[in-house]
């Protein structure tokens, strides 16, 4: 007598969820990197204050749907660009460091390194752009400048043990002239000609504050 019953469909494999879930994942984790990429093209060129969600959404050839998704509102978006922003600036600063012979060349490298990121970068450029509108921003960013002043002295303090500086140079006060010098020329460097002399400007920094004949 043949059965009234209907077969069960099979269940979808522990394997095939898997990826099924690691494909899901992996789409969120391109839509999200659209997007970021999308808001540091805003904020670098309009500023936090002029750039609104549709924006972003609009830069990505996505909805707002999509950028809420993925962040809850505009200084969401813009907490993750400053985070992404240092983590940059800290791979910079080693390889920067890891490439140098010499503690004074890792100071060159640092700083040059850095001034062709600023210069062709976006995420850079919207993360320079986010530090000094924070007043702007309802969030808790890091707080500037820091960390780059810290680092820049460490590696001052390494290049004066070892003779590189000279006996009455302080490292601390190096580090802070240089971090100075840096965020101001490029900021020069920025409003006077798209950052395109960046480069050329900070070289001139180097030569003038670490040139050997001065040492």
């Amino acid at each position: 007598m043949p059965s009234d019953s209907v077969p069960a469909s099979p269940r979808p494999s522990r394997t095939a969820n898997a990826k099924g879930q690691a494909f899901k994942q992996e789409r969120a984790l391109r839509t999200r990197r659209l997007l970021l990429d999308a808001a540091a093209e805003a904020f670098a060129d309009k500023g936090f204050p002029g750039v609104t969600i549709l924006d972003i959404a609009e830069l990505a050839e996505m909805t707002k749907g999509a950028v809420y998704f993925h962040f809850a509102n505009k200084e969401a978006v813009a907490l993750a660009l400053a985070d992404e922003f240092y983590e940059r600036l800290a791979e910079l600063v080693d390889s920067a460091r890891q490439g140098s012979g010499s503690p004074l060349e890792a100071v060159r490298g640092i700083l040059t390194r850095t001034a062709t990121a600023f210069r062709d970068d976006k995420i850079i450029q919207a993360g320079a752009r986010l530090q000094v509108e924070q007043a702007f921003i309802e969030a808790a960013l890091p707080v500037p400048y820091v960390k780059f002043t810290s680092v820049l002295t460490e590696v001052l303090t390494e290049a004066h043990e070892a003779g590189q500086l000279r006996p009455d140079c302080v490292p601390d006060a190096l580090g802070r002239v240089l971090t100075s010098a840096f965020f101001g020329v490029q900021h020069i460097s920025w409003v006077l000609h798209d950052r395109k002399d960046l480069p050329e400007r900070i070289h001139e920094v180097l030569e003038t504050t670490l040139r050997p004949n001065q040492l």
